[in-house]
C-alpha cells in the first residue's frame, strides 16, 4: 500500500486510510484525463451500520481534494459533521442509494468520458467482443435515463437496475461502477474505460468485428475474477499507478 501521514486527532485510523485512499482515487481520475471539470463523484463508506460515506465537495476540481476536505454525509446526503464545503445535490439519489442497499459495495465512482458516454447512448450498450469488455460479461446493468440524477424517487428504478451487479450504465449519461473496495473500484472504472475506447475505436474501422462466444466470454469474466481475488491484481495495480502519478512533478507535490 503507499504510505500515508498518520492520522490526525479525532479521525480513527480506519477512517483516515479510507480519506487517504479515496483523495488518491480522485486525483487518479484527474491524471488519467477522466474527470468532468468539478461534476461527478466517487464516494467510499464508512464502516458502521449508519450508511455514512465519504464524497467530494462541490466547488474543488479532483486534484484540489485532500483527505481533510472530504466531506462525511448520510445516504440523504445530509452533512454529518459540519465542513465549509457542500456536496452536489445530482450525486445523493446514485451514491445514496448504492451504499443503502449493497453491503457489499465499499465504493462507487460515477464518470462521463468521451467513450463511456458515447456507448450510454447506444442502444446495445458494451458488445463484450474486445480484451476488456468481455470481463464485463454479466455484470453491466442498464437504467433508462431520466433527467439529472436529484430525484429521491428515481433512486428505486436505479437500484433495481443495478441488481447484484457492479458496473451501471447511465443510458444517454455515464456510467457507475461499484466494488468491494477502492482498488477494486479503481480496476474496475479502468476496465469499463478501455473497454469503451476499444469499442469506440473498432466501431471506426471498416469491416465487422470477430465476436466472441459467450463461453469465451464468460471464461474472460471467471479469470478475471479469480485473478483479482487470488493476487490481488487491484491493490497491485492500484498502488503502482499510485506512483506513477507521484512521480509527476504536479501530483507529486499535491
Amino acid at each position: 500500500m503507499v504510505a500515508h501521514h498518520p492520522s490526525p486527532a479525532g479521525i480513527d485510523t480506519e477512517e483516515w486510510r479510507l480519506r487517504c485512499e479515496l483523495t488518491d482515487f480522485y486525483h487518479l481520475v484527474d491524471f488519467l484525463g477522466w474527470t468532468e471539470l468539478i461534476f461527478n463523484h466517487i464516494s467510499a463508506r464508512l464502516p458502521g451500520p449508519a450508511h455514512h460515506y465519504l464524497v467530494n465537495p462541490f466547488g474543488l476540481n479532483y486534484f484540489e481534494i485532500t483527505p481533510e476536505t472530504l466531506l462525511k454525509v448520510g445516504i440523504d446526503g445530509v452533512l454529518v459533521e459540519p465542513s465549509p464545503y457542500t456536496a452536489n445535490p445530482a450525486g445523493f439519489a446514485l451514491h445514496g442509494a448504492i451504499h443503502a442497499t449493497r453491503p457489499d459495495v465499499q465504493c462507487v465512482a460515477h464518470t462521463h468520458t468521451n467513450p463511456v458516454s458515447a456507448i450510454a447512448m447506444k442502444q446495445a450498450g458494451f458488445d463484450h467482443n474486445n480484451f476488456y469488455g468481455a470481463q464485463l460479461t454479466g455484470r453491466v446493468g442498464y437504467h433508462d435515463f431520466e433527467g439529472i440524477t436529484l430525484y429521491d424517487d428515481e433512486r428505486e428504478r436505479m437500484v433495481a437496475s443495478l441488481g447484484e451487479k457492479h458496473v451501471l450504465v447511465l443510458r444517454n449519461h455515464g456510467v457507475a461502477v461499484c466494488e468491494r473496495d477502492i482498488p477494486t473500484t479503481f480496476m474496475l472504472l479502468w476496465t469499463v474505460q478501455r473497454a469503451a475506447e476499444i469499442q469506440c475505436q473498432a466501431g471506426g474501422l471498416p469491416g465487422a468485428d470477430v465476436a466472441l462466444s459467450e463461453a469465451i466470454r464468460g471464461r474472460c469474466r471467471e479469470a478475471a475474477a479469480g485473478l483479482v481475488a487470488k493476487a490481488d491484481f487491484a491493490r497491485l495495480l492500484f498502488d503502482a499507478t499510485v506512483r506513477r502519478m507521484r512521480r509527476h512533478p504536479f501530483y507529486g507535490a499535491a
